[in-house]
C-alpha cells in the first residue's frame, strides 16, 4: 500500500521539477533569441541606407566623371541594396544646379565650380547653401591640344583661333575662360565653340576647329583616340604666369602631363583642378558615412574603372575643401585619423 502511494507521488514531484527546469529555461532562451535577433537588426541596419534612391550626376558618357561615377554607383548597389544609378548631364555646373533643386542625390564638380556656387559667382545668381563635400577626388587635368601643323605651341598663341571650350557651362569651359583671361585674353579674342569632348575630338579631326579644351582626369579617352588619327600637339601653360594666377584662384594648382600620355615625348607643364564629390546637406548623417566608407572600402575597384582614380586618396580627400564637409564623412574621417 505504501509503495502503491509512493509511485505516484513520486511521478507528481519529477513531473513538477520537469516542469519548473522549463519554467526557468524558458526566460533564458528568450533572451537569447532577443539578443540574436537585436544582432540581426543591428547587421542589417550597418548594411542599409536611410535613403532608398541615390542618383549620381556624372558627365559626358564617355567621360571620367561617368566612368567612376558608374562604378561607384555599383558599389553602393552591391553594398546597401539601394536603388542607385548615375545620369549623365553637361558635368558641373549642371550637377551642382541638379542637387541644389534636388534632383540628384551626389555629384561630381570641379572645385573651381563648387567654389562659384557656394559664394554664388559667374554661373550663381546667389550663394548655394545646401551642399556639402563627401571628398576632394583626383585632379582634372586642364589639356589644350591642337595639331602639329597649327604652329600653336603655347596658350597666349590661341588669340585669335577657333576653339573647343567644353559644353557651355561645364567644368571644362569654366576653367577655359578664366585661364584665357588669366593670360589676358577674353572670348572676344577668339572664336568659340562650345563642344563636349567628343564632338571636339570629331570637330578637329575634321579640321573645323584649331585648338580644344579637355579637362579631364588622364588620359582622356576622346584624346587617345584623336591621337590616332592627328599629330597631336599639347599645348603649354606657362607655369610661372599660372602661379600669379594661383594666387586669387587658389584651386588652381600646377600640374605636367606625364610623357607618353599621348605620344608626348617630354612632360608638357599645364594646370589641374581638384574634383569635388558633393551630396545634399538632407543627407543624413549616418548615409554620409556610410557612403564615405564604402568608397574608401572600394576604392581599389574604382581604380580599374579608370586610372584617374589612382590619385583618390584618404590622405588627402579632406584637403582642399570648398564646401563645408558633410557631418557623416567628417565622422568618417575623424575616426579614421584617430587609428
Amino acid at each position: 500500500m505504501l509503495n502503491s502511494l509512493k509511485s505516484p507521488l513520486l511521478l507528481s514531484a519529477m513531473l513538477s521539477a520537469a516542469l519548473g527546469l522549463t519554467a526557468c529555461s524558458s526566460p533564458s532562451s528568450e533572451g537569447s533569441d532577443t539578443a540574436s535577433a537585436d544582432s540581426a537588426a543591428t547587421d542589417t541596419a550597418a548594411d542599409k541606407l536611410d535613403t532608398k534612391f541615390l542618383t549620381i550626376a556624372t558627365g559626358g558618357a564617355s567621360g571620367p566623371y561617368n566612368i567612376i561615377g558608374t562604378s561607384l554607383s555599383e558599389v553602393y548597389v552591391k553594398t546597401f541594396g539601394v536603388n542607385s544609378k548615375t545620369q549623365t548631364t553637361g558635368a558641373s555646373v549642371e550637377n551642382v544646379n541638379l542637387l541644389t533643386q534636388g534632383k540628384v542625390d551626389m555629384v561630381l564638380a570641379l572645385s573651381d565650380v563648387v567654389t562659384d556656387a557656394v559664394e554664388g559667382k559667374n554661373n550663381f545668381e546667389q550663394p548655394i547653401t545646401n551642399i556639402q563635400q563627401i571628398a576632394v577626388l583626383y585632379p582634372n587635368v586642364v589639356q589644350i591640344v591642337t595639331s602639329k601643323k597649327s604652329g600653336i605651341k603655347n596658350i597666349e598663341d590661341l588669340r585669335g583661333k577657333r576653339i573647343a571650350v567644353g559644353d557651355q557651362g561645364s567644368g571644362t569651359e569654366v576653367n577655359a575662360r578664366t585661364l584665357l583671361e588669366g593670360f589676358g585674353i577674353t572670348y572676344d579674342d577668339v572664336t568659340v565653340d562650345y563642344l563636349g569632348f567628343a564632338e571636339a575630338a570629331d570637330g578637329m579631326k575634321a579640321g573645323k576647329i584649331e585648338a580644344a579644351f579637355f579637362s579631364s582626369g588622364l588620359p582622356n579617352s576622346s584624346l587617345m583616340e584623336l591621337e590616332q588619327g592627328l599629330d597631336l600637339q599639347i599645348v603649354t601653360i606657362n607655369q610661372d604666369k599660372l602661379k600669379e594666377i594661383i594666387a586669387t584662384k587658389p584651386y588652381f594648382k600646377t600640374f605636367e602631363i606625364p610623357a607618353g600620355t599621348y605620344g608626348n615625348e617630354t612632360a608638357v607643364p599645364t594646370d589641374a583642378i581638384m574634383n569635388a564629390l558633393l551630396v545634399s546637406s538632407d543627407l543624413s548623417e549616418a548615409d554620409g558615412y556610410k557612403l564615405t566608407k564604402a568608397l574608401f572600402d572600394n576604392l581599389d575597384g574604382l581604380k580599374t574603372a579608370h586610372q584617374a582614380a589612382n590619385d583618390i586618396s584618404l590622405e588627402t580627400a579632406r584637403d582642399g575643401m570648398v564646401a563645408p564637409i558633410h557631418p557623416g564623412a567628417k565622422k568618417y574621417y575623424d575616426e579614421q585619423a584617430a587609428k
